[in-house]
């Protein structure tokens, strides 16, 4: 039986948009390795991405993730990225790219002429989404040191990387949201707004930024996205369309937060500890936790809900499995609530918390004397000129969340 030729659905051609974005950096930092210095990337319009310099089309690229073994099941793309249009024209440069090693890739050449040829990684005709990272980050090491002279660090690496991902993303989701909220067609939005190559270069040839919290901000950035992209790319097409949806505005939503606001977010998904760098983990429990929930969030800078009498219950990662770890859970949060000047702020505007997992909804009872705001360090010995609250905090369970904000 053959087998069935790309699906159609937006779920299902998930692992295509994820895989879209990382082979289009990829390319485009082997043509800066070939010394090609002035060209622009445009995503999703001629074809799934494209190369343009002076206003010309240099290559066309199409690609697929997981869509089959064998040659056949590629048929119909392969015959639409041979077509002839008003851009992609005779004697036009065409490439298609899979994620899985199939049983044919040899050109292919139809009857009007045109070649379209399989692209090469390394040897080999095809790269796997778990593969494509770290090819992408030898390039990025390359280019680094011919251009600066000296090896970048693994943690400079691993920054560059997030930051250049992130410029590719965000023009994806921007072009998106001039299709959707200024009115301009999809295909114009697409066509019109490329990357040129120097933004590309700025972020791969940054030395670093200027403090570790920017830097685990933009590490959780790139985190959460590698989780949502792995989850969604294995669930699929197991989850609903609500929980892809929800998954998708999720990740759209964070893409657009404030450095202070991601900061924010670093903080709360834990509130039981002292943010220095989020774990895989609790990524996933987070979006899970959302994915999963009855209603959607409210996506206005953390994601969170309200009830009728406008409380705010804001989701995180916590995850308690016994009485016990939950009365430990009290006293973590309430000695963070003494000294941690990210998490009193937090805490004081949501007050109701929802558990990825917790026996029993709990309440904390606190007392904070606030930082008067004029040293970013709480400073216990100056307690007299500063003011003191009570403070309760909830700490609830995804089902009793759901039956108040369903109330």
């Amino acid at each position: 039986m053959s087998e069935l030729t790309e699906p159609n659905s937006a779920i299902s051609s998930w692992s295509g948009f994820v895989y879209q974005g990382k082979v289009a950096l990829y390319h485009s930092l082997k043509l800066i390795i070939e010394n090609e210095r002035d060209f622009e990337l445009q995503l999703d319009s001629t074809d799934d991405f494209a190369i343009y310099k002076d206003g010309k089309l240099l290559s066309a690229h199409q690609v697929k993730a997981k869509v089959g073994s064998t040659r056949g099941s590629y048929t119909k793309a392969l015959i639409k990225s041979a077509e002839i249009d008003d851009h992609r024209k005779a004697g036009t440069n065409r490439y298609f790219h899979v994620s899985v090693r199939i049983d044919d890739t040899s050109d292919y050449k139809p009857d009007n002429g045109e070649t379209v040829r399989f692209y090469e990684y390394n040897g080999q005709r095809y790269c796997g989404l778990d593969e494509i990272e770290k090819i992408t980050k030898d390039l990025i090491k390359t280019i680094f040191n011919d251009t600066k002279g000296f090896p970048p660090s693994e943690r400079l690496t691993n920054q560059n990387y997030s930051l250049i991902s992130e410029s590719i993303s965000s023009k994806a989701i921007e072009i998106h949201k001039i299709n959707q909220i200024d009115g301009v067609s999809e295909n114009r939005a697409a066509f019109e707004n490329r990357i040129h190559v120097s933004q590309l270069l700025a972020a791969l040839l940054s030395e670093g930024l200027q403090n570790d919290i920017e830097y685990f901000a933009t590490e959780l950035k790139k985190n959460l996205f590698d989780h949502l992209e792995k989850t969604l790319d294995d669930l699929l097409p197991e989850i609903n369309d609500k929980q892809f949806f929800r998954a998708q505005d999720l990740f759209t939503h964070l893409y657009d937060l404030s450095s202070e606001d991601l900061q924010r977010l670093c903080q709360v998904m834990k509130p039981s500890e002292s943010f220095s760098k989020i774990q895989h983990e609790d990524i996933g429990r987070y979006s899970e936790l959302i994915q999963g929930f009855c209603i959607a969030p409210t996506f206005q800078r953390l994601p969170h809900y309200m009830d009728s009498d406008s409380s705010f219950y804001l989701p995180t990662a916590l995850t308690l499995l016994s009485d016990r770890e939950s009365r430990a859970c009290v006293d973590r949060i309430r000695e963070e609530m003494k000294s941690n000047r990210r998490l009193q702020p937090l805490l004081f505007e949501y007050r109701n918390l929802i558990a990825f997992s917790a026996p029993n909804s709990f309440r904390i009872e606190t007392k904070i004397t606030e930082n008067d705001g004029s040293d970013p360090k709480y400073e216990a010995e100056n307690h007299d000129n500063k003011i003191t609250r009570e403070l309760s905090i909830n700490v609830i369970t995804k089902l009793d969340a759901e039956g108040k904000l369903n109330a």
